[in-house]
């Protein structure tokens, strides 16, 4: 494979510096790999030519270290270590070099073809911030080259290094004697066929770093001889007798690399204004401060919820109309062409009339929810949510990231459990996909607030009754957030034990996001990813709801049966069999959930929706519901089994339908029990 290219290129760097920017500004994709919701923790890969010659690139996960502490920092790793690239570039933040330059020396180190990028330097500009790339470069003996590549700025200088890169001298890391005697009595023992340096893998083996040598053994062609273990045993009882621990060894080994990425950082930065990150501080004083910092994350989400809500009603109305004026053209087409009614009815009326309105309802939503939530992303405030949420996590046995998923998942859960890709854990991943159904998606806001208007605070528009809708509502996702924290608490003590792991969080600075970038990428990565899912499965929904809704048994329907079969139990949970029924005929998308229960009310043969809340009410209320009915389906609304993107989407993550069962069980039975002593309560 390698063959058909020149070169074989691996892209690497700290997570927030711009480096899936550069991978997408070098092949011209939109690949987005990372470290926060919404990305992935595996390679990227991509190609591009230059000068008639074609080079691979590989995009690899944001890590901090070659000493790696996670999943992908060892992914990261393993890639510039044993799959020798031609070229490693490392993409380093213009404003935070010193401490990007860590993972730089630690691959010069290692790796004899190596580019440094620093990027961001636009942003180094705004703060006043000066870096000598020539003095930088003379160094650490590898080529540096300045970028901006959100403008595209030094994308083409980097093309151009790379078709005509030498390798030159590089930068020596020496360590102190101690250490340097027990590198020279290990690496001339060290029979290896592949090119990679004997000193850092000296390194490496005294340190007994066990994820390290396990890779070694995957990946090289190591021989472990008697001879060489001796040597290992050798220099460990070397530093040792000279008063270094093995257990402090890696603390002087990175402790030595940082005092270096200091000194180099003193020698090439300029700070014309030495308050340069005056502006983070302060706004950090109050969106991490333990007092004010949650407070005001639930106010912005609730903005953002408020936001989607409203834009949302104007082009799901417009969308909505056009779809269903196609179905009325469909029907005439068929109808000319003599497609039997029957036909055309299941065709028509039942699986397009499911899609359309899946993608009527959910599309706007999700269009405007994602963009909101990724310019946060892209603005820096994601981390920050991390770090107010870390505490309450950790006290449930969970990781702090499980944060990030859990407000992914008001937009889509099945986003929020691809999010949990960034949890190292597995058991900790494991948790919060199984609990990320208990926070409300877009597709089941809009049935809740239905349900709030009509029965808690009625039709008028004063700003009294907007207040106390939106208080309602958050009360429903204050309990959602809250059953979040109790299963994890309950799982992590139970058939998902296990202590909690620490994570490296950074705070990057803050930047003003490309808002043209961020919908693209928005729109192509999330809303169509999940909206293609829930097709998929809507399809096949809408044939079989067509025929329950058809099919004619002794004067009723196959609907009706089965609303009045699960009706007792329905109604000691406070609901009825209709509303159960739509629940379960809902699987394929929460937004078609209130259609099907009007559907089986009215015994329409298909989807039916009203014109305003009022005839809603009032077909509900003949129907026998009360204000325990009301609470009692918000309830089940919030906890139930996940839809049919979200448990596809668990069965791809999980690769187990033992967990994807475990999670349409726990929301389940939960929301029946809460709904249970609601209604026997009240």
């Amino acid at each position: 494979m390698k063959n058909e290219f020149t070169k074989i290129i691996a892209l690497a760097g700290n997570p927030n510096v711009g480096k899936s920017t550069i991978f997408n500004a070098l092949t011209g994709m939109h690949q987005h790999t990372g470290n926060w919701p919404g990305k992935t923790v595996s390679n990227a890969t991509g190609e591009y030519s230059y000068n008639g010659n074609l080079y691979k690139i590989y995009d690899l996960p944001g890590t901090y270290s070659l000493i790696s502490h996670s999943e992908e920092e060892e992914i990261a790793r393993d890639f510039i270590c044993f799959a020798n690239p031609d070229l490693t570039i490392i993409v380093c933040d213009a404003v935070c070099l010193e401490r990007n330059l860590n993972l730089a020396l630690q691959t010069i180190e290692i790796n004899d073809n190596v580019i440094i990028c620093v990027n961001l330097l636009d942003e180094a500009k705004k703060k006043k911030i000066e870096v000598n790339l020539k003095k930088l470069s003379d160094i650490l003996g590898v080529p540096v080259i300045g970028t901006c590549a959100r403008d595209n700025i030094g994308i083409n200088d980097i093309k151009y290094t790379v078709e005509n890169y030498q390798k030159e001298k590089h930068f020596g890391i020496n360590y102190d004697k101690y250490i340097e005697t027990a590198i020279d009595i290990v690496y001339p023992n060290i029979k290896v066929n592949e090119n990679i340096n004997k000193r850092w893998l000296a390194l490496r083996l005294i340190d007994n770093d066990i994820s390290f040598i396990e890779s070694l053994k995957r990946h090289v062609n190591i021989d472990f001889d008697g001879n060489l273990q001796d040597k290992i045993l050798e220099a460990r009882c070397y530093l040792e007798d000279n008063g270094i621990r093995l257990v402090d060894l890696k603390n002087y080994i990175v402790g030595n690399i940082l005092k270096k990425a200091e000194d180099i950082s003193r020698d090439v930065i300029t700070f014309h204004d030495d308050d340069y990150s005056k502006r983070d501080r302060k706004i950090d004083k109050w969106l991490t401060n333990k007092w004010t910092g949650i407070p005001l994350m639930i106010l912005l989400v609730m903005v953002i919820f408020w936001i989607t809500i409203v834009l949302a009603n104007y082009p799901s109305e417009l969308l909505y109309n056009f779809l269903f004026w196609i179905e009325d053209k469909l029907y005439n087409f068929l109808a000319f062409i003599h497609v039997p009614t029957i036909v055309s009815d299941v065709l028509v009326g039942g699986i397009y009339r499911v899609l359309a309105w899946v993608v009527s309802v959910m599309l706007p939503p999700m269009a405007i929810f994602f963009p909101l939530f990724t310019l946060l992303e892209d603005l820096g405030y994601l981390p920050r949510i991390a770090f107010n949420l870390d505490k309450c996590f950790k006290k449930c046995c969970a990781c702090g990231k499980q944060a990030l998923t859990m407000v992914m998942g008001f937009g889509c859960n099945a986003v929020g459990v691809t999010g949990a890709r960034i949890i190292d854990s597995p058991r900790e991943r494991l948790i919060a996909i199984i609990t990320n159904n208990f926070v409300p998606c877009n597709g089941r806001f809009p049935s809740i607030i239905a349900i709030i208007t009509m029965f808690f605070v009625g039709f008028s528009n004063s700003l009294s009754s907007s207040l106390l809708n939106v208080c309602i509502l958050t009360l429903v996702i204050v309990l959602g957030i809250v059953m979040t924290f109790l299963v994890s608490k309950i799982l992590s003590k139970t058939i998902l034990k296990g202590i909690p792991s620490s994570f490296t969080l950074e705070l990057p600075p803050y930047r003003k996001p490309k808002v043209g970038k961020v919908i693209i990428r928005s729109i192509f990565d999330r809303t169509l990813f999940v909206l293609g899912r829930a097709i998929s499965v809507a399809a096949p929904a809408g044939l079989i709801i067509w025929l329950l809704a058809n099919i004619n048994i002794n004067g009723s329907t196959l609907l009706s049966y089965c609303a009045n079969f699960l009706d007792p139990f329905a109604r000691l949970i406070g609901l009825d069999g209709v509303i159960l029924m739509a629940f379960i005929l809902g699987f394929p998308a929460n937004e078609i959930v209130v259609p099907i229960m009007i559907m089986g009310y009215m015994a329409t043969g298909g989807l039916t929706e009203f014109d305003n809340l009022l005839e809603l009410k009032t077909l509900l209320v003949d129907n026998g519901w009360t204000y325990i009915t009301a609470i009692c389906f918000m309830i089940f609304s919030l906890m139930h089994f996940p839809c049919s993107t979200t448990c596809l989407t668990i069965k791809k993550e999980t690769g187990s339908w033992k967990w994807t069962i475990v999670s349409i069980l726990i929301p389940t039975l939960i929301g029946i029990g809460l709904c249970f002593i609601v209604n026997f309560i009240l």
